[in-house]
């Protein structure tokens, strides 16, 4: 998951009120629901220590709520009297969970917000394409590109001589053309934009001549589906087999990851240097709270890993203003020139740490092998 949807989370000191709620739920009695819920978010973010500024924004901002909402559930963040977050969740939180703390709660969302890469989504025919770019805040145009669109002959019948010949000559390589122009489009969208998929929807002639224009690294990363056409748009079986190729692409992806954290886990030279504290990680990978603190600190590594249980996401760490502020101990965080180092969960601190550095953000979903304890890290580099 790309995390740098939460920087705005960052250029602000805390405390921070967080709120993680369901809201698939539609009933009769609703607006008694949400009455009773506004109250239990007030209630329970007075007694951690809230301040009134911000209870009040929080529920202002859930009592301002749609009716019918389209995710699953929804987190809210918010500070010194502003709702600076509101994001939809991909899952439902079972209760709904409220904090009070110097770091905004934002680990949960790895989990609740699942890992949907970013696409591009090719409308192709004859006359060109109309580009789609879905990520985490929905679907939006991206563009178009065009071409000639040959002139047809109606239903006359056309002898079967050299004009006929030529005319289909011109209809063929107007048709070159444009696939040239789409290609050439895509290729500039997907290095404008932060798509992580191609998926080529159209006529199976119009999208694969499109495919074979593109570069090999491209054409690695796109799909081709069986339904959607510029014309018709989205159907239902389209949008579900864009789903299902970003849910694969994202597992595919996943086991990636995990195949060279295990290697750099298992190199040849013992336990991880730095488990202990006492050094940088020096293999591949980083396991366990004081050499995935050292790795991101030091911006080295390249994919932060959580699992959905272990303590290490628990363990408590001591923190600075600056996100590279992280430390086991509170006289490690003085020692980087912290004046006043503040406790914080560790999941946490590295989720802010991964933000700023962009580093990417992976959960381990139950049954596959993670990081022991639940925190692992694969480096971009290694000493």
């Amino acid at each position: 998951m790309d995390v740098g949807f939460l920087k705005p989370l960052f250029d602000r000191p805390g405390p921070w009120a967080g709120v993680y709620m369901d809201t698939s739920r539609s009933t009769e009695d609703a607006p008694r629901r949400r009455r009773l819920r506004e109250r239990f978010v007030a209630d329970q973010l007075t007694g951690q220590g809230a301040d009134r500024a911000t209870c009040d924004a929080v529920v202002d901002r859930l009592a301002g709520e749609q009716w019918a909402r389209t995710s699953a559930g929804r987190a809210l963040f918010a500070t010194d009297g502003e709702v600076v977050l509101d994001l939809p969740l991909a899952t439902s939180p079972i209760d709904v969970v409220t904090s009070w703390s110097m770091l905004p709660r934002v680990a949960p969302l790895a989990a609740f917000r699942g890992e949907w890469p970013a696409c591009l989504v090719a409308f192709v025919d004859q006359a060109g394409a109309d580009l789609e770019l879905r990520d985490d805040t929905g679907a939006r145009p991206a563009g178009r590109a065009g071409g000639r669109r040959a002139h047809g002959r109606g239903h006359r019948s056309v002898p079967a001589d050299r004009h006929e010949w030529h005319y289909r000559n011109r209809v063929g390589n107007t048709w070159e053309q444009t696939a040239d122009r789409v290609a050439d489009e895509l290729m500039r969208q997907w290095t404008d934009n932060d798509a992580d998929l191609l998926i080529l929807a159209g006529d199976p002639r119009e999208r694969r001549a499109v495919r074979d224009r593109l570069p090999e690294p491209l054409r690695a990363k796109t799909e081709e589906t069986r339904h959607g056409s510029r014309a018709a748009g989205c159907s239902e079986q389209l949008n579900a087999e864009i789903d299902h190729a970003r849910a694969e692409y994202a597992r595919a992806h996943l086991e990636t990851v995990l195949d060279l954290f295990r290697a750099g886990r298992g190199r040849p030279g013992g336990p991880l240097s730095g488990h202990d504290g006492t050094g940088p990680p020096s293999s591949g990978a980083a396991e366990g709270v004081p050499a995935v603190v050292e790795a991101m600190r030091r911006h080295q590594a390249a994919t932060l890993l959580l699992g959905h249980a272990g303590g290490d996401m628990r363990h408590e760490v001591w923190i600075g203003p600056a996100a590279d502020q992280v430390a086991v101990q509170r006289s490690q965080a003085r020692a980087m020139g912290v004046r006043t180092p503040e406790p914080a969960r560790a999941d946490d601190a590295l989720m802010r740490s991964a933000t700023v550095a962009d580093t990417e953000v992976l959960v381990v979903p139950e049954g596959l092998q993670g990081p022991a304890g639940g925190l692992g890290a694969v480096l971009r580099w290694h000493a």
